[in-house]
């Protein structure tokens, strides 16, 4: 039975398919992330708190690769904007709450939450403990934000479902899965949240409020 999925963050570690490029089976569909924009999430940062020396990069360990692999790429462009990163581990909420308040202890700190089940599991705590903390932080997805989180950049997660209707269309027609390609994201959204970014102090850049595709107020 032919299958397309959809927002799945790592098809080839889960063992879905061989390869993004040739899926090899009757299985195909899309990913909900690409790691290479995980160095965006410190250029925001540093962009809405320049103040911001110190990033505390909260990362799942049920998510395989996926957590590795983001902070791997946040490591890499830390340099760049002169921040250290710490990966700060998501197994459960003591962990995070012991995790973040021990970091915050210190000054110049920030957030950044990588792409998981966890951090959407989790959103609330972090959300509220990066307020009681007063650390900027970036999230990944846009209902980060909108609960309350200063800023997240990432894929619009209904555009892969709309995308998946036309795979499901094509092999209804006769094409293979195994000769369709798993894509990634090609829609992405940064939202901040201006009622966060008033509580923490910040005055948000105009040029970063231009490129914005939604602002709350």
């Amino acid at each position: 039975m032919p299958i397309v999925f959809v927002n799945v963050t790592d098809p080839v570690g889960a063992g879905y398919v061989a390869s993004l490029a040739q899926p090899g089976g009757h299985v195909t569909g899309f990913t909900s992330f690409e790691y290479a924009i995980s160095a965006k999430w410190l250029e925001l940062l540093k962009e809405i708190a320049p103040r911001v020396t110190r990033a505390a990069v909260i990362r799942s360990t049920a998510a395989g690769p996926a957590g590795p692999a983001q902070f791997a790429v946040i490591e890499a462009a830390a340099p760049l904007f002169g921040v250290e990163v710490r990966p700060v581990n998501m197994r459960d909420a003591d962990e995070i709450e012991r995790a973040v308040t021990a970091f915050a202890r210190s000054s110049n700190g920030g957030l950044i939450v990588t792409a998981s089940n966890s951090a959407a599991v989790h959103r609330k705590l972090i959300i509220a403990l990066a307020a009681r903390h007063r650390l900027p932080a970036v999230y990944a997805f846009r209902y980060h934000a909108t609960s309350g989180g200063l800023i997240s950049y990432g894929p619009n997660t209904t555009d892969p479902f709309r995308r998946a209707a036309d795979y499901v269309d094509r092999i209804l027609k006769g094409e293979k899965p195994a000769d369709l390609p798993v894509q990634a994201p090609t829609k992405y959204e940064l939202v901040i949240n201006l009622k966060t970014a008033k509580a923490l102090g910040l005055e948000v850049p105009p040029s970063l409020l231009a490129r914005a595709d939604e602002v709350i107020e």
